[in-house]
């Protein structure tokens, strides 16, 4: 009963993420302890937020050396938004975008029971259109998710080989992360970089600063209409599992449509199968479904879905963080 009263808590999640919201570690290194200096910084309530940090003090997230005094711990350190990476803050954001999407995990019951997403319900719209609709938060969204595509580009650069290919096509490649990546390592190819409009500038000023704008091509669109015809390998890192089986079967045929015969799509995803998933892994696909109505999939998923697009799997090759590259031939 223990360890599921603790796996079921919501109190101390919810505090740690008003806590990374109102930038409380950030704060405190400052030099703010005691609850009134924080509460008059962050605009809270003293009394409530002293309750709030009494109980994350409780949790060893925070620490209270005398009463009504707090300070960090390794874990409120990561916390800080000064890191390198970013820490933890911008993953817990509840203004920013996935720490705004965490809320629809609280209408899980209705997710069950309707099998469809339930953020529109929640906020108004979908999760794409109430990024857009705040650039601030896409802004941060985009950075964030290129902060993950920093996690394997080093892995796709070298895992696959490269040595064949003229021009790779980054679609919905967010601001070229991974493209900056390929294109520095292999300094022979060419680079079109597809995602929206205000995604696709903010990749310009990345490329730029990177020195690779004379060998890549920005493609403003969506990856649901005609893509650029002349690319040798179309790349989708982390794009499908974003969408259900009807739209990533028309990603797929789009790219399938632009690389013609001979050409090859890669598909990079965490695979899942029925006997052998992670927590981490089956979490993220319920995320997937209550926030996007995307979902995490399994190697014969992909296959069939491929298939349906006209493409057949030539080889899947399982990175050292065990992510697969799926390379797709028409």
């Amino acid at each position: 009963m223990t360890r599921l009263r603790a796996l079921s808590d919501l109190v101390t999640p919810h505090a740690i993420r008003a806590a990374a919201t109102l930038r409380l570690a950030d704060l405190i290194e400052a030099g703010a302890r005691r609850p009134g200096e924080l509460a008059e910084r962050c605009g809270a309530d003293p009394a409530a937020l002293e309750r709030m940090l009494r109980h994350l003090a409780a949790k060893g997230v925070f620490a209270q050396p005398e009463p009504g005094v707090f300070a960090l711990t390794d874990l409120s350190r990561l916390l800080l938004t000064g890191q390198r990476d970013g820490g933890m803050t911008p993953w817990l954001d509840i203004d920013g975008g996935l720490g705004r999407s965490d809320m629809a995990l609280s209408g899980m019951l209705q997710v069950v029971r309707t099998g469809r997403p339930v953020y529109e319900d929640m906020f108004g719209r979908t999760f794409w259109d109430d990024l857009e609709a705040d650039p601030e938060r896409s802004r941060a969204f985009d950075a964030l998710m290129a902060v993950q595509v920093s996690f394997v580009a080093d892995e796709v650069t070298t895992a696959y080989d490269w040595s064949d290919v003229g021009h790779v096509v980054d679609v919905g490649g967010g601001t070229g992360t991974l493209l900056a990546a390929l294109l520095t390592k292999h300094p022979a190819l060419r680079g079109t970089l597809v995602d929206l409009p205000s995604v696709v500038e903010a990749g310009r000023e990345h490329l730029t600063a990177a020195g690779l704008s004379d060998r890549c091509t920005l493609f403003p669109g969506s990856f649901f209409t005609p893509l650029p015809a002349d690319g040798d390998v179309y790349v989708l890192s982390r794009v499908l599992h974003d969408w259900d089986d009807e739209s990533a079967e028309t990603i797929l045929r789009r790219c399938a449509e632009a690389t013609g015969s001979g050409g090859r799509v890669l598909v990079i995803e965490q695979l899942v199968t029925e006997q052998e998933t992670s927590p981490a892994a089956t979490a993220m696909d319920l995320r997937m479904l209550a926030v996007i109505g995307g979902q995490e999939r399994s190697l014969d998923q992909y296959r069939t879905l491929a298939a349906t697009a006209g493409l057949s799997l030539r080889e899947n090759i399982v990175t050292g963080s065990g992510r697969s590259i799926l390379e797709f031939t028409r």
